[in-house]
């Protein structure tokens, strides 16, 4: 019932129009007018029979003829590029096929009108195939011409050289490309200066394709365009990182790679990557949003499709790096790779910037940080290595602990990349040992301080395995002494802080401190006087007996110390000088009175040493044996 009542309303609109309208222009005004002010009054349902049946003819008459122009460059064997006139003609006629299909699209419904749009849609897809072909075709011929090739090899703007070939090498990639070779593709070659953009096409090849683009967006063939875009681009990027250096290599077999190679592949990848985000996206960037002006989100896929393979490439590389082994002898290459990603973040950032990337920016990011997380495990490698090491053997003569000429070394070299540590540490959530001593003190300060800590511990641990308690002072005076010395004037002293260093430079003299009174108080002991109480005969004898027992302990120390180790020169220096200090005037001192007793008789067959000689011997002390660590006279 509604229908009929409808067809009656659209029957009357008909009527008025043709009555008042004198001319078929004025009736379609009159139409419109109905349409505007009703939905109900669409020019498809007030246009007549006749009207329908005419305009589908015009469709077909329309259709057929670009049908024929069309498909005579579909099918031509030669590119439609080759000519400017014959690929003006073809956009052209794309063109009307474009605006036909949307014009008519919402008349669909109809039938004969449904039939046409099917073949036009039908005659869309050839001409987007070939244009696909023709778009594949400019960009393999553009990336092989000569004006690329020579632009890449430094005759352009700014010398851009990835890989060293000598003239003759040249020589013979010219001849190839001239020669129309497949598969050739042109790669940037040294580079001094990050500064520089690729022009990676001619200026009338990237105009070509942006027209290209155009038309295939328009008909809803943007993601193939952006396909066969990036099907081209892709091998260009990959070629370049692979004559860089960068192997293709996945996160187990990095992980499989001993280390020493894997050191040479961490240096070809911070090189890769540098040029790759410096140079290669950036300029894979500008190509796209020049072919794909005005269609940025073509752009904005045709980029992420070049780029993500390469990109991904890079990323997994750095994270097979932070997953590794948490090795120690591994910090200053993983700080190398963590350095180099934190310093390209700018670039991710820059580059990485549209919805498409979103996820490369974001997974650089994660790998950052995973790296970070693995530069603090190498800290709780480094702990555990300390804390567990055994006290099992001593060092012959109390010298330098391999140990602690291992940690301070290595915490010297760690800390040349004082800020990158202190990065790390400061992101970390919080340190596990200990809280900061107080708000001045950095993450990586109460780091260090608990490495020395625990470096402090252990050593005394094994500082108890000496039986001797001498030996076990000079071997705590020793490792004392070298880790201040290996602190001052570095950036790890300036982490401690100074009290650090006053406090244990303090501990090093409280050691000297406690070898003197453990090893020597016994020989000053009978070097002593008696009271004046006992009879001349008792004193004698007792004059005698103790300058016998000086001689039988001072022999003793001289021969058991002569082999035990100061491994620093002036700290050798100062011990000897303390030594005749205070052994030598209380020797002289009992001598002389020696010589006084008359009741004696001879004394020189009980004098075995004059001064001198106790000078001779003690400065002979803390020789050394060879096979002792840090014994000598140098350090390292």
């Amino acid at each position: 019932m509604a229908e009929n009542g409808e067809e009656k309303l659209l029957a009357m609109a008909r009527h008025i129009a043709k009555t008042l309208g004198h001319n078929d222009n004025m009736a379609d005004d009159i139409l419109q007018i109905f349409s505007n002010f009703d939905g109900r009054f669409s020019r498809e349902k007030l246009a007549s029979d006749d009207e329908r049946t005419r305009s589908c003819a015009a469709l077909e008459l329309s259709l057929k003829s670009l049908n024929r122009q069309i498909l005579q460059y579909v099918a031509t064997d030669h590119s439609i590029w080759s000519d400017s006139a014959d690929s003006a003609a073809f956009l052209d006629s794309i063109d009307e096929l474009i605006v036909t299909i949307r014009d008519w699209t919402p008349m669909a419904d109809d039938k004969s009108v449904g039939v046409c749009l099917a073949g036009a849609e039908d005659l869309m897809q050839q001409a987007m195939f070939r244009l696909e072909d023709e778009f594949r075709s400019l960009v393999e011929r553009g990336a092989e011409s000569r004006e690329l090739t020579r632009a890449f090899r430094g005759e352009s703007n700014g010398a851009l050289s990835f890989d060293s070939g000598d003239d003759d090498e040249e020589e013979e990639e010219d001849e190839v490309i001239g020669d129309g070779e497949e598969h050739q593709i042109p790669v940037a070659q040294p580079i001094g200066d990050y500064d520089i953009v690729i022009d990676a096409l001619p200026s009338g090849t990237i105009n070509d394709l942006h027209e290209i683009a155009k038309r295939m967006v328009a008909a809803g063939f943007g993601k193939e365009c952006s396909h066969v875009y990036s099907s081209c681009r892709r091998e260009f990027l990959e070629e370049s990182l692979s004559r860089l250096g960068l192997q293709k290599l996945s996160i187990e077999e990095v992980q499989k790679t001993p280390w020493q190679d894997l050191e040479d592949e961490i240096e070809r990848w911070i090189k890769s990557a540098n040029v790759a985000l410096r140079i290669l996206f950036p300029s894979e960037r500008r190509l796209c949003d020049r072919i794909f002006y005005g269609l940025s989100s073509a752009a904005d896929l045709s980029f992420m499709e070049v780029c993500r393979g390469s990109t991904i490439q890079i990323l997994n590389f750095a994270d097979a790096v932070a997953i590794g082994s948490r090795s120690p002898e591994r910090l200053f290459k993983i700080l190398d790779v963590f350095e180099t990603l934190r310093d390209l973040m700018p670039e991710f950032e820059s580059v990485f910037s549209d919805q498409y990337c979103l996820f490369l920016r974001n997974e650089a990011i994660t790998i950052w940080k995973r790296l970070g997380e693995a530069i603090r495990g190498i800290f709780m490698e480094l702990e555990n290595l300390i804390s567990l090491d055994p006290a099992k053997t001593p060092v012959p003569g109390g010298g330098l602990h391999p140990i602690t000429r291992y940690v301070m070394n290595y915490l010297r070299a760690a800390c040349r990349s004082r800020q990158t540590l202190e990065q790390v540490f400061e992101d970390s959530s919080a340190v596990s040992h200990q809280p900061k001593v107080d708000d001045q003190s950095s993450s990586m300060s109460v780091q260090m301080a608990w490495i020395m800590e625990l470096l402090e511990s252990n050593l005394e641990a094994k500082s108890k395995i000496y039986r001797d308690s001498a030996l076990c002072c000079v071997f705590m005076m020793n490792n004392g002494r070298y880790i201040v010395q290996k602190a001052k004037d570095s950036e790890l002293g300036l982490l401690l802080g100074d009290d650090w260093i006053r406090k244990h430079t303090a501990k090093v003299r409280q050691h000297h401190v406690n070898y003197q009174r453990s090893s020597w108080n016994k020989v000053l002991g009978v070097l002593k006087l008696d009271s004046g109480s006992l009879a001349p005969s008792a004193a004698v004898k007792s004059m005698k007996e103790k300058l016998k027992l000086f001689n039988i302990y001072f022999d003793e120390i001289c021969k058991t110390q002569s082999n035990w180790v100061v491994f620093d020169d002036q700290c050798r220096d100062e011990l000897r000088i303390s030594l005749v200090k205070i052994v030598l005037p209380a020797y002289q001192s009992f001598i002389g009175r020696f010589q006084n007793v008359p009741e004696i008789g001879r004394h020189d067959k009980y004098i075995k040493y004059a001064g001198e000689d106790i000078e001779a011997k003690i400065n002979d002390l803390f020789r050394g044996s060879r096979g002792s660590a840090g014994g000598g006279g140098g350090r390292k």
